[in-house]
């Protein structure tokens, strides 16, 4: 005879399967943490470019731009130097590169200053500003990118140059 537990175990009972499974957090509570105070404080830093270089309401939107490729120049450095370079906390690339980049760069107040300038009948600078932030954004992370894997190169694993120490 089958008990209660067997019919749990075999799915015969509603929801049961969904009482069995693990939380999806299980584990990720630091990973979570560290993302939580590396987004506030890159949304900190981008509040503070916003008062540093203030944009007008009907201006070009220069401020996002600028936080938005050197966020992206930044993440190819970061990138290429925990993944090619020295090895890193586990905990770094989620607090630095989800967290603390991911809080500064503002890809969403980007679509709303496209829609913005759109709306305020501005199509040319709304199109100029859409193909030139994604365009800069992808050549600053390129760049980055390879000009780092160039200094690594150069400097060698144990940072003492080409010819070694």
């Amino acid at each position: 005879m089958a008990t209660s537990e067997d019919l749990v175990a075999d799915g015969a009972v509603p929801g049961a399967a969904a009482r069995r499974r693990p939380p999806v957090l299980r584990g990720q509570g630091r990973a979570v943490a560290v993302v939580a105070v590396g987004g506030a404080l890159g949304a900190v830093a981008r509040y503070g470019a916003g008062l540093w270089w203030p944009t007008g309401p009907s201006a070009f939107p220069w401020t996002t731009l600028l936080v938005n490729v050197v966020g992206c120049a930044v993440i190819g450095v970061f990138l290429v130097v925990v993944t090619e370079g020295r090895p890193a906390h586990p905990l770094v690339r989620p607090f630095f590169g989800t967290g603390v980049l991911g809080g500064f760069t503002t890809f969403s107040t980007y679509a709303v200053d496209v829609r913005r300038l759109v709306l305020e009948g501005r199509p040319g600078p709304a199109a100029a500003y859409l193909a030139l932030t994604l365009l800069a954004a992808l050549g600053a992370v390129r760049a980055a990118a390879a000009l780092t894997r160039r200094l690594l190169r150069r400097t060698g694993p144990d940072g003492a140059g080409e010819g070694g120490a």
